[in-house]
C-alpha cells in the first residue's frame, strides 16, 4: 500500500481509505489485507480486468480523437448544387478526399444554394460548393475557389444555332430579346439572376421570363426541350449536348459564374480543415491546368 500511495504520489491513509470507500459502494472486498500486505480477491481480480479494459478503451478513444483531430476520422457532410457537380472540380476533389482520408465517412448532397447555406449555417451540413452566394448568415465563409464565363445555352434548332459558323461572334443579350429564359428562382439562386436582369436592364431589355425552376439541371432539361433558352455557367456544356447548342456570351466577362466554398468559420478543424485544404490545392492545380 505504501508503494502504490507513493507511486500515485499520494500517502498512503488517504489511499486506503478511497479504497476502502470504493470497496463499501461496489458492495464487495477487493484487498484481502495481511501483516505482509495486500492480496486480491477473486472480486479484485475480476475489478482489475474490467478496469484494465475500460483503460484500454480509454487509450483507443483518446487514439481515434487525435485521428479525428488530424482529419483521418470521422464525418463530412457535404452540399453541392447541380452547377457545382457539373464542374471538373467537384469530383476531382471528392476523389482525392476519399483516397486521403479512408477513415472519413462521406455524406453527399444536392440542393439549391439557398438550401444549402441554410444548412451549413444550421450545422446539417460541414461545408457546401455553390455559384454565386445567396444570403451570408453570421458565422459563415465565403470563399470563391474558381471563376468561369458564363455562356448561352439554345436548343440545336434554334435560329442562333442553325445561322452561326463554328468561330462567329459571340452572342449578345440583345440577340435573345424575343426568346423565353428559363432561369434559376430567385429563392434557389439570386445571384446570378439577379446580376443577369440587372445587367439586361441596364442594356434596356426587356427578358420575357418563360420558366423558373429549382435548379440549373432542371433549366437545361426544358431548353432541351424547346422551352426556351437559358444562361448557365461554361462547365455545364456537354449537358444534353444532341439537343443543345452553348454559345458564348458577349457580357459573360460581367456574369461571371463562380465556384464557391461555405462553411462555418469557427469549424476548421478534423475533417474539414483536411476538406478545405483538398479543395483549394485541388483548385489550384485546375486554373493551372486552364480548367477555371
Amino acid at each position: 500500500m505504501t508503494r502504490a500511495a507513493q507511486a500515485l504520489g499520494i500517502q498512503q491513509p488517504p489511499l486506503s481509505q478511497q479504497i476502502k470507500a470504493l470497496e463499501a459502494e461496489l458492495g464487495v472486498v477487493l484487498l484481502q489485507r495481511h501483516p505482509k500486505g495486500v492480496s486480491l480477491t477473486e472480486a479484485g481480480r475480476q475489478f482489475q480486468l474490467e478496469a484494465q479494459r475500460l483503460m484500454d478503451g480509454v487509450a483507443a478513444m483518446t487514439q481515434r480523437m487525435a485521428r479525428v483531430a488530424r482529419g483521418e476520422l470521422g464525418q463530412l457532410n457535404i452540399g453541392f448544387t447541380s452547377s457545382a457537380a457539373a464542374h471538373a472540380f467537384t469530383p476531382e476533389a471528392l476523389r482525392e478526399c476519399r483516397r486521403s482520408q479512408p477513415g472519413v465517412t462521406l455524406s453527399l448532397t444536392e440542393d439549391n444554394a439557398a438550401g444549402i447555406t441554410e444548412s451549413v449555417a444550421a450545422q446539417r451540413l460541414h461545408c457546401g460548393l455553390i455559384r454565386v452566394p445567396v444570403a451570408r448568415p453570421p458565422g459563415l465563409e465565403f470563399e470563391a475557389l474558381l471563376r468561369e464565363p458564363v455562356v448561352v445555352a439554345v436548343p440545336r434548332d434554334h435560329a442562333l444555332a442553325r445561322r452561326r459558323p463554328a468561330r462567329a461572334a459571340p452572342v449578345a443579350l440583345a440577340d435573345l430579346r424575343d426568346d423565353g429564359f428559363i432561369l434559376v428562382r430567385r429563392p434557389g439562386a439570386p445571384g446570378l439572376y439577379a446580376n443577369l436582369l440587372a445587367l439586361c436592364e441596364e442594356q434596356g431589355l426587356q427578358p420575357r421570363i418563360a420558366a423558373e425552376v429549382g435548379r440549373m439541371g432542371t433549366s437545361l432539361n426544358l431548353v432541351a426541350a424547346g422551352a426556351g433558352v437559358s444562361v448557365v455557367p461554361a462547365s455545364m456544356q456537354g449537358q444534353h449536348s444532341q439537343a443543345i447548342v452553348y454559345l458564348p456570351l458577349l457580357e459573360s466577362a460581367r456574369l461571371d459564374a463562380p465556384l464557391t466554398l461555405v462553411y462555418r468559420g469557427t469549424d476548421i478543424g478534423g475533417p474539414v480543415a483536411r476538406f478545405l485544404a483538398i479543395a483549394r490545392k485541388t483548385a489550384a492545380r485546375l486554373a493551372r491546368r486552364g480548367a477555371a
